[in-house]
């Protein structure tokens, strides 16, 4: 079964996503203050998370987690509900961001 640290921190990584998200939105004048609000939610949420998984996981590890989880997942949301660009190359950055991810979890 998996360590609920990893549980958090993952969780904490989906939070990170949400902050990006609300910023983008805070953009819109009929949803800034919306926006603003979903930000600061995301990031609290995310950073209590975040403090909980370091109880039991390095900082180090749990901090490159954390910002890989958020990075591609900011990616994946821009892209799909924000229009984003995408080329081979961006891709195959979230891809590399992912497989950093997954190596530091498996050497843990």
């Amino acid at each position: 079964m998996l360590p609920i640290a990893w549980v958090y921190l993952f969780l904490a990584g989906l939070f990170e996503i949400g902050w990006p998200v609300g910023l983008k939105l805070s953009q819109t004048e009929s949803l800034r203050l919306v926006g603003i609000a979903i930000a600061i939610f995301c990031m609290t949420i995310s950073g209590l998370l975040l403090w909980l998984a370091q109880r039991e996981i390095p900082m180090g590890t749990a901090y490159a987690v954390w910002t890989g989880i958020g990075a591609a997942g900011t990616f994946l949301v821009g892209v799909v509900f924000f229009g984003d660009a995408t080329s081979l190359g961006r891709y195959l950055g979230v891809i590399l961001i992912v497989a950093g991810v997954a190596t530091l979890k498996l050497s843990h």
